[in-house]
Formats: structure tokens, sequence, C-alpha cells
């Protein structure tokens, strides 16, 4: 591990060139993620349904057997010798039954292609989170990076502003409020420093548990690097794309259609099951009495047998004490609540299409704005510093112009990352967020100069 300096950047000069990127984060997420991970697992798990479904259209064998041994002792009062008596007994038998109609299962089956779709889904969904959460732990530590930069820059410009008051008030040219408020400024940034550290360290433990790895140093933004529009420009677009490709609106029809196939399954109950059934049976018994008998010998008794059948077995329920009517109630009730699950999952991928929409045009917005007045700030910094070096500025009007600076600088690097992300789940309300787009974004990111030092 990297030691690192007083700013948290490394303090091996090759740092930067070793910079993670968001795609090499990306890489690393898709095999220790342990959210994604648990969804391939329940994808590979909900796949088994299938061919579960399918076992009870398919024929099914059975086989068995005993072994049984018996040995009888009677002994009479008046008789000798005693006689004894052993049986052995061998028995096999192999069973078939195949379903010739059973509606049922049939439609058990076919409600299993949908729940497989509906598995497919859920590990999208999983795949998609996993990108806007990836995305949004990456540029949480940058804006983090930006703002402790901007507080950093922040304290210099104080502390300077209070060697000058000092030797302003030595040399009677200003009063000891200036020293006052400066240091009183001073104060309050070194909280705010601390604080911002410990922010940092918290945003990179969030991005460290995503990708299973220290996450070292980062490849940066560049100041002025321009955040895409969305493509197309018009609203109504992106909510047609959502209505019919976000993942949470396929999920409920998916999950609608899954409801209507167990309206089938239930009301199969008052349906008959046929089925082909077949046996054979193979049996091997011995008789074996001993005793004492005429001709000195022993007689032995044994008995072998086949048997086999074949035939038709059908089975037609009369009455179950009403279980299937009830079934077929609740799977229709459940079916209309499916129904307006479906509807609200359409609604809401509306309503976060819109919002997302919104999003990136007003951060795009937004930028311009803070970007013009960080100019405007930078110029009034330096009037008041013109203005406290010709005393027609006091030491608070240059305090005030350095915060209002830097809290634009900061604002104006949240504004961009935040733009990026609403562009990201815009995409993903639109059910069209891929891989493509992380690298997208992955391509505006630069490393970080060797000669910086890398934030911890």
């Amino acid at each position: 591990m990297a030691v690192c300096g007083p700013r948290g950047r490394s303090a091996d000069p090759a740092a930067g060139a070793h910079a993670l990127t968001l795609w090499q984060a990306y890489q690393a997420a898709l095999g220790s993620d342990p959210v994604f991970a648990s969804a391939r697992a329940g994808y590979t798990a909900g796949l088994e349904r299938l061919p579960q479904a399918r076992a009870n259209l398919l024929p099914w064998v059975t086989a068995g057997g005993s072994a049984t041994y018996t040995d009888t002792r009677t002994r009479f009062t008046n008789e000798l010798p005693r006689r004894n008596t052993h049986n052995d007994a061998y028995n096999y038998q192999l069973s078939l039954s195949q379903p010739l109609f059973d509606w049922t299962s049939w439609q058990t089956y076919e409600a299993a292609k949908l729940g497989v779709t509906l598995t497919e889904l859920q590990l999208q969904v999983a795949y998609q989170d996993l990108l806007l959460r990836l995305s949004q732990a990456y540029f949480d530590i940058l804006a983090a990076q930006d703002a402790l930069t901007a507080l950093e820059a922040e304290q210099s410009a104080i502390a300077e502003q209070l060697e000058a008051a000092k030797r302003n008030f030595e040399i009677g040219t200003a009063t000891i409020t200036d020293t006052y408020e400066a240091q009183a400024r001073y104060d309050l940034i070194q909280a705010q420093l601390l604080q911002a550290e410990n922010t940092l360290r918290v945003r990179r433990d969030s991005l460290e548990k995503i990708i299973g790895q220290p996450a070292g140093t980062l490849a940066e933004l560049p100041p002025g690097t321009p955040a895409p529009p969305p493509q197309p420009a018009r609203v109504e677009a992106w909510i047609e794309q959502a209505e019919a490709q976000n993942l949470g609106v396929v999920q409920a029809q998916v999950a609608t259609a899954v409801a209507g196939k167990q309206i089938e399954i239930a009301r199969a109950g008052h349906l008959p099951e046929v089925s082909l059934v077949g046996s054979y049976g193979y049996a091997d018994g011995r008789y074996l009495p001993q005793g004492t008998v005429a001709a000195g010998g022993v007689s032995d008794g044994r008995q072998r047998s086949r048997s086999g059948s074949i035939g038709v077995q059908v089975a037609i329920p009369i009455y179950t004490g009403g279980l299937v009517s009830s079934r077929v109630n609740e799977t229709v009730a459940r079916e209309q609540q499916a129904r307006y699950d479906y509807e609200n999952a359409r609604r809401e991928a509306v309503r976060g299409t819109r919002e997302a929409f919104l999003g990136v045009n007003t951060g795009l917005a937004q930028i311009r704005a803070l970007e013009a007045a960080e100019e405007s700030s930078r110029r009034a910094l330096q009037a008041n510093r013109t203005g406290y070096e010709v005393g027609v500025r006091i030491n608070l009007d240059v305090l005030n112009a350095q915060q209002q600076l830097f809290a634009t600088q900061r604002d104006l690097a949240s504004a961009r990352y935040n733009t990026l992300m609403a562009g990201l789940r815009l995409k993903a309300a639109a059910g069209q967020l891929t891989e493509s787009d992380l690298d997208s974004l992955n391509r505006l990111l630069r490393p970080v100069p060797l000669s910086g030092a890398a934030r911890p």
C-alpha cells in the first residue's frame, strides 16, 4: 500500500500512472461485488425451475425390491423331534407412469418458462444496479476529493489573509478585529477539513466494498469537461422508450402473465388426469421344512413367478371441499393485483424518466451558471484584495469573497458529477443502460499527473 502524503496524495511518484479508471473498477466489481454475485446465484437457481416443471410431463420410472428370510420352529409336548420351517422370498418390481393428460402440470411448465424470463430480468436489474452503484461510488469519491482540494486552497488563502492582518495590526494600519475575524475563519476551515477527510474515507470504503480491493488513486474528470446532453433531446421520446423497455415495467408485464398462468393451474383442479401406467414384477420363494421323514430325506418346495401389467389410469376430481374454487378465486385476485403493479411500474418509469431527463438538462444549465459564477467570484476576490490593500475594503470583505469563490468551485464540481449520474439514470429508466455507457464516461477521465499527489 502506498504511503500517503499530507493531502492524501500518494507519495509514490508513479502513482498517477496507475490510477484506477472507472472501467477498471467496473471489471473488478463484476467479480467481486457481493450484491451482484448473489443475483447471479439466484439466476442460476431460478433456471432450475424449468426442468423441475418439465419433469412432471415426462415418464417416471421406479424400481423396488425386497428379500425376506423366515425361520419358524415348532415343538409339541408329545411329539419328537421338533419341526423347523424356513422360508426365503425375493421380490423385484419395475413401475412406469407417463402422464397423458395433466393440465396442471402442463400449465405449470408454461408458467416456469415465464419464471425463467422473470429470473433473467432480475439479473438484468441487478446488473443495471451494479453500474449505477459503481458509478455513484466512483464519482462520490471524485466529488469528495474536489471538495477537499477546494477547502485546502481556501485554508491556504485564509492563512495568508491572517498573516496579512497580523502584519497590518502590528504596523497600525488595521485593527485587532481583522486578526480575530481571519483567525475565526481559519479555525472553522480546520474543522471543515477534518469533516471532508472523513467523508472521503467513508466514500472510499463504499467503492472498495463493491470492487473488493483498495481503491487507490482514481482517474479524475478534467475541469471544463463538457457533460453529454441527452439524445434524443425530447423527453417524450425517452418516456416512450421507458414505457416499453424499462426493466421494472417489463418485469411487471411478465409477472402479470405468470399470474394468468396461475389461474389456469388453479382451474385445472376441476379437470381429470389421465396417465399411462405399467409395471413388471418377479418373485422367487422357497419353502423348506426340516425334520425326520419316512425315507430319511428332506422335502423342498420352490416357487417362481413373473407378472406384468399396462393400462390407463384416470383420476376425476368429484368434490374437494371447495379447495379448487377457492384457489381459483385467489389466483384471479392475484392476477388483478399484478395488473395494478404493472400500472404502478409504468407510471413510476415515466416519473423516473422525466426526473432524470430534467436532472440532465438542469445540471447542464447549472454547470454553465456556476462556471460564470466562478469567474465572477474570482474577479470579485481580486477586486476585494486590491481594495483591502488600498484601504477601501476591510478584511471581512476579502474573507467573504474567498469563501464565495471556493464554495462556487465545490458546487461546480458537484454539479458536474450529478449531471453525469443523471445521464446514467436516464439510460437506466429507459432500459438502455449498458457497459458502453460506462466506457463513454471512462473516456472523459484522465489519470492524475505524475507530479500530483493522490488523495487517501
